[in-house]
């Protein structure tokens, strides 16, 4: 098995770009490797990799877990592929490729709203300018209430 060194996200808007870049790094395209990729860009929101396994609730092949993780681990040392952790949940994949994107993540009921990163930028350079820090919400989502659940918990019990 080769090893893959880790590089810069590298541009594959979708799998079959992504293929070529795994076959101009020298690398073989497995039918394993190419359900993994289909997954990831067939799928709206980043998703995990038991959700992969299970072919995305029927819509593409089941797959087995552990083929699905070593392919994740090589696509993300390659590029292709990141993960973020959106909640309390496991850890979730994109592709690189495509628009960049952070993340709301609601602690009472879970849902993930995506974001433009021009959309935080004011949240940014407050962060910024208080404290030097220049965040990003990639990897890991602002948490907090979705307006949903807010309107909920603001009414009074029936």
């Amino acid at each position: 098995m080769s090893t893959v060194q880790p590089t810069a996200t590298l541009e594959a808007p979708d799998v079959e770009s992504a293929v070529g870049a795994l076959r101009a790094s020298g690398l073989r395209i497995s039918a394993a490797r190419r359900l993994v990729l289909e997954a990831l860009y067939a799928a709206d929101v980043p998703v995990s990799a038991k959700q992969i396994a299970d072919g995305l609730a029927g819509r593409l092949t089941r797959s087995d877990l552990a083929s699905v993780y070593r392919n994740l681990e090589m696509l993300e040392q390659l590029g292709l592929v990141q993960h973020c952790h959106l909640g309390h949940g496991p850890a979730l994949y994109t592709p690189t490729g495509t628009s960049a994107r952070e993340y709301l993540a609601c602690d009472s009921c879970g849902c993930v709203s995506s974001v433009d990163p021009s959309e935080l930028e004011a949240v940014r350079a407050l962060i910024r300018d208080r404290f030097g820090h220049e965040a990003h919400f990639r990897h890991f989502p602002i948490l907090g209430l979705c307006a949903e659940c807010r309107r909920r918990r603001a009414q009074p019990p029936v």
